[in-house]
C-alpha cells in the first residue's frame, strides 16, 4: 500500500474497515423524547466551554430512538444538552453528555463531530398503556429514568420543526496526540438539515436521575421538571464545521501530558 493510497483512502479506522461510511447521515422516524428540567446554575458554569455562555439554568434531558439511519443503523442514545448563547448570540444547543448503544454512532460521532458519546443501554418505549417511558442503564445500574403522559396534548409541529433545524448545536472535540497530549481541542458547530417534523406532543412528565463514578447524569441534579415533549422526525445529520480552536493560538510546547 503506497503513500498515496493511504491518502486517498483514508477517513476512518481501521482503513481497510471502517467503523462507519462517511457523512452525511439521514435519519427516519427519529423520535425524541425531551424532558426539560432546571439545575443549579454553577453546575452548567463549570461545564459549558468558553466562548459559550450559559444562557439560564434550562437542561434537556433527551432519549432518542433511531430505528432507521443510513450507515448507522438501528440504535437509541440519550443525553443532556444545555440552553447557550454563542458568540452570535444566538440560542444555541450544547450536547454535554450522551450514551448509546452501537458501535458505528459512537466511533463515528466521537471521530467526525465530537459527540460526547459512550456505551451503555438507553431504551425509549411504551410502559402499560399510557406512559411514554425512558431509561438508562450503565452497566447494570439504572441511571436515568423518565415518563411521560403518551401524546397528552399536540404541539405545534411547524414550531418544532423550527427548533430542530434552525438552532446551531454546539460540541466540545478532543482528541489526543499518541503521546497523549492533545492533537485536537475544538468547539464544533453542526445543524440539522431537511427537518420534516412528523408529529409533536407534551405532558405532564418526571425525572429521575441517578449517581454513577463513569456516567455522571446526576451531576446536573433536577431541581425542578419544567415539561416534556415527544417529537419524531426525518432529518439530516450534516457535516460540522469548527467554530473555535482552542490550540491555535498556544505553544505546542507547552501542551504536555497530564501526570
Amino acid at each position: 500500500m503506497t503513500k498515496d493510497d493511504i491518502r486517498n483512502h483514508a477517513f476512518s479506522m481501521p482503513l481497510h474497515n471502517p467503523a462507519y461510511p462517511r457523512p452525511p447521515f439521514r435519519f427516519v422516524d427519529r423520535e425524541y423524547f425531551i424532558i426539560s428540567y432546571e439545575t443549579d446554575i454553577e453546575a452548567l458554569r463549570a461545564v459549558v466551554p468558553e466562548p459559550l455562555k450559559v444562557d439560564n439554568a434550562i437542561v434537556h434531558y433527551e432519549f432518542i430512538r433511531m430505528p432507521d439511519s443510513s450507515g448507522f443503523g438501528d440504535y437509541t442514545e440519550s443525553g443532556q444538552v444545555i440552553s447557550v448563547l454563542d458568540e452570535q448570540g444566538r440560542k444555541a444547543n450544547y450536547t454535554h453528555s450522551m450514551y448509546l448503544d452501537d458501535e458505528g454512532p459512537i466511533a463515528g460521532g466521537r471521530e467526525i463531530w465530537g459527540f460526547p458519546k459512550k456505551l451503555a443501554s438507553p431504551r425509549l418505549s411504551i410502559d402499560g398503556k399510557d406512559t411514554l417511558l425512558g431509561t438508562l442503564d450503565y452497566g447494570t445500574q439504572r441511571i436515568a429514568t423518565g415518563t411521560m403522559g403518551y401524546k397528552y396534548r399536540p404541539l405545534d409541529a411547524a414550531a418544532e420543526q423550527h427548533k430542530l433545524a434552525d438552532t446551531p448545536n454546539y460540541l466540545l472535540k478532543v482528541i489526543p496526540h499518541v503521546d497523549g497530549s492533545v492533537r485536537i481541542c475544538e468547539l464544533v458547530r453542526f445543524f440539522l438539515r431537511d427537518v420534516q417534523v412528523t408529529g409533536a406532543w407534551e405532558g405532564p412528565a418526571a425525572l429521575e436521575l441517578h449517581p454513577h463514578a463513569l456516567a455522571s447524569v446526576a451531576d446536573l441534579p433536577v431541581r425542578k421538571v419544567i415539561g416534556a415533549r415527544h417529537v419524531v422526525a426525518n432529518l439530516t445529520l450534516d457535516v460540522g464545521e469548527v467554530a473555535h480552536d482552542y490550540l491555535a493560538s498556544v505553544d505546542p510546547m507547552k501542551l504536555v501530558v497530564n501526570q
